[in-house]
């Protein structure tokens, strides 16, 4: 690194705590965001260390090694990523956030070209200029493609939740278990049963399945044509099926598809149909 530069790289770290001050000044009331100038301590205590490392980071492309950039960069996205994804922070708020550091640590970077004992030529300036604005830019990108990840990762994780409570099979005793399906079964819900119920049967080695459609708030053609197929895969695999809860309007519908439920055991309740296997549901007073 030359004199110019390591002089410049020296004057930001020194003036880093000043320059973070500076920037949390700049906050404004924001209900519900973490960059609100409301924030209690401990979010503005946090704010001011990621900042602190923001600053140290994107200096660190002044040094000739750009390898240390690059892994400063990527262990500042992993961190503030993580920390804006955990708070539910948008990732417009953190963005228009980080033009104002980089609006803040310029103004720093112009008073220090304006001191009296400082000469700087056209050719350095215009070099810094590209050497932080491109830093600050890979930050942005950074920032943004391991943001997207994290929230790519949490929805997943909700979405497996949503389909498992959607279709949870539910030991009760020994090898018998039950699909309780409750609400509206949609095209999506209906194969997502179809394609991940037997699966979890053979998981948890079920024998005996029932399946209570009671709570279903609608079960059209289509869906009566899911439960037929379901039912078909599990006795393939050698698990017998009984339904339960199943209403008359459900009955004819499957009788004017050719569904033949003939061979499948059906009773009007699940306590009903677990009764018959000899199974007593214990209900309070």
């Amino acid at each position: 690194m030359n004199k110019i530069d390591e002089d410049l790289y020296r004057y930001i770290l020194d003036n880093s705590s000043t320059i973070t001050e500076s920037w949390l000044a700049l906050r404004e009331r924001q209900i519900g965001s973490i960059y609100s100038v409301d924030s209690d301590e401990e979010v503005e205590e946090l704010l001011r260390r990621q900042n602190t490392l923001t600053i140290k980071t994107v200096t660190s492309a002044l040094l000739e090694d750009e390898t240390a950039f690059v892994e400063s960069m990527e262990q500042w996205a992993k961190l503030v990523s993580k920390s804006r994804v955990e708070s539910d922070t948008p990732i417009y708020e953190v963005l228009e956030a980080l033009n104002k550091v980089r609006e803040t640590y310029w103004g720093f970077i112009t008073d220090y070209m304006l001191q009296d004992d400082v000469e700087i030529t056209k050719e350095t300036i215009i070099r810094w200029s590209q050497l932080i604005n491109r830093a600050f830019d890979q930050l942005n990108r950074e920032f943004t493609e391991q943001y997207y990840l994290l929230t790519s990762e949490r929805l997943l994780a909700q979405q497996n939740l949503i389909n498992e409570l959607g279709a949870p099979v539910i030991p009760i005793v020994d090898s018998i278990a039950v699909l309780p399906l409750i609400g509206e079964i949609d095209t999506f819900r209906a194969k997502e049963i179809l394609d991940t119920t037997p699966i979890k049967c053979i998981n948890k080695n079920v024998s005996h399945l029932f399946i209570d459609l009671s709570g279903v708030s609608l079960l059209d053609t289509m869906v009566a044509h899911q439960v037929y197929q379901l039912i078909s895969t599990l006795n393939l695999l050698g698990i017998q099926s009984t339904i339960s809860g199943i209403r008359p309007e459900v009955a004819r519908t499957s009788i004017q598809l050719g569904l033949d439920f003939s061979q499948v055991s059906t009773q009007g309740t699940l306590k009903q149909a677990l009764a018959k296997q000899g199974i007593k549901l214990y209900e309070g007073n």
